[in-house]
């Protein structure tokens, strides 16, 4: 059969076949990787998008034949390890994905992998650490604790214990935690006058995510002041955990599973009563729009929950749309560094925060669409530490180099990431909601 060069046709993705017992076979993993390997060392098209790849050539091109069959299979974990799931190369970058026949889809493959050495060898402490967000969050934003904890975080000596004891690198600048989380005191508009339901939903369930709940909890309040300023009735949910990416990252599909069972229930009864569901962290919304589907693709209720998940700035240029979304800015936001994180890419539906925010009057928005390299946990680990700098320095400079009044990313820790490679000279770090609501004079 002759197999054509480059797709034309829109990627499609298959579901994720982790229930089946051959998804664990290690021989035919390896068969896989071999074959997805020798396509990708044919193409060569993603060598920038992050280190997996140029990982994977370095082993080829060292080797003795130049070839794939001069690397030692053990050396294929080497790729895998280098993976962050990103999605990037799947969603731009490759031109096999399906419906294309060679049917490659790299993201999935390393997923697998990941899933089948998780069943293997389990996790270390570090990374079961790093992805429990739920626990450590909760043990970690106790009063007291979080000052102790903050305060050990910003000690070189406490890093460099942290560093030798469990693989935390040093240098990584680690987001506070605080005692005052946001569920505990938000104040969503729920007693507000339903506005006209246009594109979408006119009313909001909000899932406030591990991060902005206990690290970044004005992000939270920045949406919910504006949602109110715009007659958004909204709701916070009431019982939520994890959205399971951190471990979905891990191949714990297990916990996944624990995570989906709590979430999806609650959200899929919110999704049938009419709310539009939103996340401020573009991970989590990539979570319930996409990885769940594709784990659960006969689920009617994770379904449900997808169709109802909402980037907030994609809800809000909806409701522009419709002549719904409130235009009375009273201060301008002037220059805007703008950083798109991947997991907001993979969304696939556009710039909707740039849009939003050139919707303000005085305002200019430099966008830079490539990857920051952090992830949600892997930049932090001490084995991957220069490695995701390096991969972020395009970004740095083009964000340091723009001069700007704010440096901006739905990914706040993409914004962490960003501000931490530019250094010192830095500018003012602000998440595009935190601007919106500073537009509006809220």
């Amino acid at each position: 059969m002759t197999v054509r060069e480059g797709n034309l046709e829109p990627p499609k993705r298959h579901p994720l076949d982790w229930r089946n017992p051959e998804f664990y076979d290690e021989a035919r993993l390896f068969e896989e990787l071999h074959r997805v390997y020798d396509v990708c060392h044919g193409c060569r098209r993603c060598f920038n998008l992050c280190n997996a790849f140029p990982h994977l050539f370095d082993l080829i091109d060292e080797g003795p034949s130049g070839e794939l069959d001069g690397v030692e299979k053990s050396r294929y974990w080497e790729v895998v390890d280098q993976c962050y799931l990103c999605d990037m190369c799947f969603m731009t970058k490759c031109p096999y994905v399906p419906p294309h026949p060679l049917n490659i889809d790299f993201p999935h493959l390393m997923l697998r992998a990941k899933g089948v050495k998780f069943k293997k060898s389990g996790a270390s402490l570090r990374d079961r650490l790093l992805t429990s967000t739920d626990a450590v969050g909760k043990l970690a934003s106790i009063p007291v604790v979080a000052q102790i904890v903050n305060t050990a975080n910003r000690m070189p000596l406490a890093r460099a214990l942290m560093e030798k004891a469990i693989g935390v690198h040093r240098e990584r600048e680690l987001p506070p935690y605080t005692s005052r989380k946001f569920r505990a005191a938000a104040k969503p508009q729920s007693g507000t006058a339903a506005g006209s339901a246009g594109a979408c939903p006119g009313k909001v369930a909000l899932f406030a995510t591990c991060y902005i709940n206990c690290n970044e909890p004005e992000i939270g309040h920045d949406l919910l002041a504006v949602l109110g300023h715009n007659h958004i009735p909204t709701v916070l949910i009431e019982d939520e955990v994890c959205c399971g990416m951190p471990k979905l990252e891990l191949g714990d599909f297990a916990a996944v599973a624990r995570n989906k069972e709590r979430n999806i229930p609650v959200l899929a009864k919110l999704a049938r009563e009419g709310y539009a569901i939103l996340t401020a962290v573009p991970s989590c919304t990539l979570m319930f729009k996409q990885e769940l589907p594709l784990m659960y693709p006969d689920d009617p209720d994770a379904a449900a929950v997808a169709e109802a998940m909402y980037d907030p700035f994609e809800y809000l240029l909806l409701r522009h749309r419709d002549g719904l979304l409130e235009t009375d800015f009273k201060n301008e936001l002037g220059r805007v560094a703008y950083h798109v994180p991947c997991h907001l890419r993979v969304q696939n539906m556009g710039h909707k925060t740039r849009d939003v925010l050139k919707l303000v009057p005085g305002t200019e928005v430099q966008m830079v669409e490539r990857c920051s390299g952090h992830d949600g946990t892997w930049g932090v680990k001490k084995e991957y530490f220069e490695t995701s700098m390096k991969i972020g320095r395009p970004v740095f400079r083009q964000m340091g180099e723009a001069k700007a009044d704010y440096i901006s990313s739905d990914c706040a820790i993409a914004g962490r990431q960003i501000c931490q490679g530019i250094g010192v000279e830095a500018p003012t770090k602000a998440h595009p909601l935190t601007l919106l609501r500073k537009a509006y004079g809220l």
